[in-house]
């Protein structure tokens, strides 16, 4: 069973940006431009916890394992 979100757990742009550490001119042209998931309310922008979670999801970057060095 799926939770629902409610209006409280929505995040603006600023605060979503802000938790993603990335800025909000980004977060607004993936929202335009590259599919990244949100709600319009109205005018606004806003965010679920689902779509933050995805958004971290998609720009996840893979941990790259560590090259040992060769021995002289």
């Amino acid at each position: 069973m799926t939770a629902i979100a409610t209006v409280e757990d929505f995040t603006n742009v600023a605060e979503t940006a802000r938790r993603l550490g990335i800025g909000a001119r980004r977060l607004r042209d993936g929202v335009n431009h590259k599919g990244f998931p949100a709600h319009r309310m109205g005018r606004r922008l806003m965010f679920s916890p689902q779509d933050r979670a995805q958004i971290a999801e998609m720009h996840r970057i893979p941990a790259q394992p560590k090259r040992l060095r060769r021995a002289a």
